[in-house]
């Protein structure tokens, strides 16, 4: 049985019928969903547009890493899915994470959302907690198609290894087969509906800049890098509220496209030289339906 939060919103059963009753022409198309399954399921359609997100929030982790942690699997409205790619096993590691893209057709958009659909994303908010274990992530599923938006949460999904008290066993198994699901697309959806996986590039980032204190391990003291904008790090942007001493910068356009290929080869450590100052800078790119700090 799931379990649903008190503000569970449901879809309106007179739209849903409406949204989901249509059928393609050709009888569908195989992938998520029963076989044979012909409905149509009405999404988002603008490039910035976010159909479907997976991403993990809280665990145990440093503050550094929550600031640059970055959805795991996104899917927009043009059929762009943008998922952060494996990373060089080294230390420190590569200031800029590895995003990549892939296209899925029309069809396979479907094919996805109707998997959605069957793993209860569809159903309204909900929250699934597994009580038997602390300090893990929470993995967050946000979905946007028939005119709602549902966002589901299952905390340690995947780590189900034994009985929990209070723990909906088949919504959360629900959930993480489909998250298997978005990991091995080639395997399940339409022959030819998603293409190769490339480098995503990068149109907007977001730089947390705090004062340069040196390097954790004094054998790993790096070369400072100029900061390659105008003006000076000790002011730029605005400070964050809860962490004292960081300052959020926003970047767009050419100036994003500067500093980005300037830190092209810089590492988590490497300082930044501004104003006679040298500054520390983690960088979180940003999404096509993120902005701003």
């Amino acid at each position: 049985m799931r379990t649903k939060t008190a503000a569970a919103v449901l879809i309106p059963l007179a739209l849903f019928a409406s949204a989901c009753g249509r059928l393609n022409d050709d009888g569908g198309a195989g992938g998520g969903g029963s076989d044979g399954d012909a409905t149509v399921i009405d999404h988002p359609t603008g490039a910035s547009d976010l159909i479907l997100r997976v991403e993990y929030e809280g665990g145990f982790v440093p503050v550094e890493y929550d600031l640059r942690r970055l959805p795991s699997w996104s899917l927009y409205g043009d059929g762009r899915i943008v998922t952060e790619g494996p990373q060089i096993e080294i230390y420190p590691a590569p200031a800029l994470p590895n995003l990549l893209v892939r296209t899925v057709s029309e069809d396979g958009i479907q094919a996805i959302l109707r998997a959605a659909r069957d793993a209860g994303l569809m159903d309204g908010d909900a929250s699934y907690d597994y009580p038997c274990v602390t300090d893990l992530p929470t993995t967050v599923f946000t979905l946007t198609a028939v005119g709602n938006t549902s966002v589901v949460s299952a905390y340690a999904l995947g780590v189900d290894q034994e009985p929990c008290r209070d723990a909906d066993v088949d919504a959360r198994a629900d959930l993480a087969a489909f998250q298997n699901q978005l990991g091995a697309l080639d395997g399940w959806l339409p022959q030819g509906s998603v293409g190769a996986e490339e480098p995503f590039t990068v149109s907007a980032t977001r730089l947390y800049v705090q004062p340069y204190t040196g390097s954790p391990d004094p054998g790993l003291e790096q070369a400072p890098k100029d900061w390659p904008l105008g003006g000076s790090l000790r002011k730029a942007g605005a400070p964050l509220k809860d962490l004292e001493g960081v300052r959020c910068v926003a970047l767009e356009g050419q100036d994003a496209s500067t500093f980005l290929s300037a830190a092209a080869d810089t590492n988590q450590l490497t300082p930044w030289r501004s104003d006679g100052d040298r500054f520390s800078i983690l960088i979180r790119p940003l999404l096509p339906d993120e902005s701003g700090c």
